[in-house]
């Protein structure tokens, strides 16, 4: 019995043990909360906290030689608690804001589902909005202002490289926590691009309010308050004075140019026409302007540098010249005859000497010396047979230059412009196809489509002898140990020994008797170019040119585009001169004044008719 009684009693010290620890482990936790930990305290109040957010200043731009393009300034967002809102004149109000007064009734009767949470009625106040109001904000019981940085801009250049902001929608809120709604985002260009870099992070300002949405004053004295920290400084590539002369030489006109530094691939001018002004769409008048570019027939938002795909023309000769040469089928004396307009099955445009080689075959840009290298390099035998490997080999050949497949520029929606692959003719021709079906591209016609962009980087490949870097607009990141650098080499399968001779017969463009670009021979450097005129089944040909300079150790490569305007010699191609003159030697020539007064001053979007030479 004593042993029984021994167990019982054991047994019960157990259990008051075990009810011991468990009590102590109770009041530890207890003491931890509301001794040690905050948390629990700050969840109790948490219906009496209000957290405001301070939005960061958006990082800076500024161009490749550090002068300011992108910077923010100060704007105010009126908002209102609907449960404090008390009768106010409505008619000062919108008076001040210069704002319909139904609007204001409106979102303020939308606001009323969320009466104790703080909601934007009127968005991107002017500072001078600002000022207005607050002399008479005492009068407006449940009316706060949080303040915000907007966009503003050095001058009226590079729309289409640095885009704009806009408020965030559904999907932005469902993939990046960070955003909540009313926050703005890059759309499009550099803001798009580098969103992350450029927004910063937040901070936030915890206060007090009472059970009417009042602020009371600072929830622990700011102990859980968060410092915003800025979006990051980007160096842009970007030469803005050149920036600013290719858009005045743009100005009336639909097209773009596209500048690149060859030894770098840095893109020192991205330019698409018609454009807008970037101070547009910032500010309470954004929607009413982005309304009414959307609906602008000419397509102001429509970057054509990167998106744009036009037929190459007769700048692709070039190409087709180089990969003949090293295809072996041609050599630098290789002669084809020509008659001019009566050539068959590919006429020439003019009347030049006859027989002749690839330089004075580039000077003259005769399409019937390309179309018989093109349909050597496509059957080397002469035998149809051989023509899908010819194809092959001659895409190939393109596609490491860039030609067909998108550049990977720091910029979105690039387009990738068109190379048909021999699926594409098997579709078509049921594999009943050669070199006499796809001829037209042998002048850069048929189903070839390139960018601007492309354009450029092909007259960088060019000025390269044969590689490139790859395009892009920013040249450094703030805060990076090592500034951002595109170092990596695209090596074509074109040789330098090949590209060697179609680089003297651009020279000879300008400087040769029959040069398409004679005209704007510069006494000083020596450019290479070559014209394009390409077709328009949609109205006037359109005016290309694609060119670099100098001719050793080149500065700059570049492609213009000028829709429905004629010949590549009219427009384009002093277009392309001045441009690469401005940022080689800072000026034009004084003998040039002419020329550029006439292409500052045309306006080939309102003509009906188009001069040409």
């Amino acid at each position: 019995m004593k042993k029984e009684g021994y167990s019982y009693r054991g047994r019960s010290i157990q259990i008051g043990i075990a009810f011991s620890i468990i009590a102590l482990v109770f009041l530890g936790k207890l003491f931890y909360i509301q001794v040690i930990d905050d948390s629990a305290k700050i969840s109790a109040e948490n219906n009496a906290v209000r957290t405001e957010i301070i939005y960061p200043a958006r990082g800076q731009m500024v161009d490749r030689n550090g002068e300011l393009i992108v910077y923010n300034k100060a704007a105010y967002d009126l908002m209102i608690v609907p449960a404090l809102v008390r009768d106010f004149d409505t008619t000062e109000l919108c008076s001040i804001l210069d704002i319909d007064a139904k609007k204001i009734t409106d979102r303020i009767e939308a606001t009323r589902k969320n009466k104790y949470r703080p909601t934007v009625l009127v968005s991107q106040m002017t500072s001078e909005d600002y000022a207005k109001l607050q002399e008479v904000m005492h009068k407006y019981k449940g009316f706060l202002v949080q303040d915000r940085v907007v966009r503003a801009y050095s001058s009226q250049v590079g729309a289409h490289i640095l885009g704009y902001v806009g408020e965030v929608n559904q999907r932005h809120l469902d993939n990046d926590e960070y955003y909540r709604m009313g926050d703005y985002v890059g759309i499009s260009g550099i803001e798009y691009q580098y969103e992350k870099e450029l927004r910063g992070k937040k901070g936030q300002r915890r206060l007090l309010v009472d059970n009417k949405g009042r602020v009371q004053g600072s929830f622990e004295d700011g102990k859980f308050d968060v410092v915003p920290t800025p979006g990051k400084r980007l160096q842009l590539t970007i030469d803005e004075e050149l920036q600013e002369y290719g858009e005045q030489l743009l100005k009336n006109k639909i097209g773009s140019i596209v500048a690149i530094e060859p030894s770098s691939g840095e893109v020192l001018a991205l330019i698409s026409a018609p454009d807008y002004d970037p101070q547009n769409l910032v500010g309470r008048s954004r929607n009413r302007s982005l309304q009414a570019l959307q609906t602008d027939t000419l397509k102001p938002f429509l970057n054509r540098a990167l998106k744009g795909s036009y037929p190459p023309g007769s700048t692709f000769k070039l190409l087709n010249g180089a990969i003949a040469l090293e295809e072996g089928v041609i050599t630098t004396e290789t002669k084809f005859r020509c008659n001019g307009t009566a050539s068959k099955p590919m006429k020439c445009s003019h009347s030049h000497e006859s027989p002749l080689a690839i330089l004075p075959a580039i000077e003259n840009s005769c399409n019937p010396f390309f179309y018989n290298a093109f349909i050597r390099i496509i059957e080397p035998d002469g035998k149809r047979s051989s023509a899908r490997t010819g194809f092959t080999r001659w895409r190939n050949h393109l596609v490491s230059m860039g030609i067909g497949v998108k550049t990977g520029i720091d910029l979105p929606y690039e387009g990738r412009g068109f190379v048909p692959d021999t699926s594409y003719y098997d579709r078509y021709y049921l594999k009943r196809w050669g070199a006499s079906t796809i001829y037209s591209m042998a002048i850069g016609q048929g189903e070839l489509l390139e960018t601007p962009l492309q354009m450029a980087n092909q007259a960088a490949v060019i000025a390269n002898r044969g590689f490139y870097y790859k395009p892009h607009v920013v040249k450094g990141i703030e805060g990076e140990v090592i500034s951002r650098n595109y170092t990596d080499k695209v090596q074509s399968t074109v040789s330098a020994a090949s590209f060697e001779p179609v680089v003297q017969g651009m020279e000879r463009v300008y400087t040769g008797h029959h040069g398409t670009a004679r005209w704007y021979k510069n006494d000083s450097i020596d450019f290479c170019g070559k014209t394009g005129t390409v077709e328009n089944p949609h109205g006037e040909d359109h005016s290309m040119f694609m060119a670099f300079g100098p001719k050793d150790n080149p500065q700059i490569a570049i492609a213009v585009v000028v829709e429905n305007s004629g010949f590549g010699s009219t427009w384009a191609a002093p277009i392309a001169t001045f441009m690469m003159e401005k940022y080689i030697r800072g000026k034009i020539s004084d003998k040039y004044k002419w020329k550029e007064k006439q292409l500052l001053e045309a306006d080939l979007i309102h003509i009906e008719k188009h001069s040409s030479d």
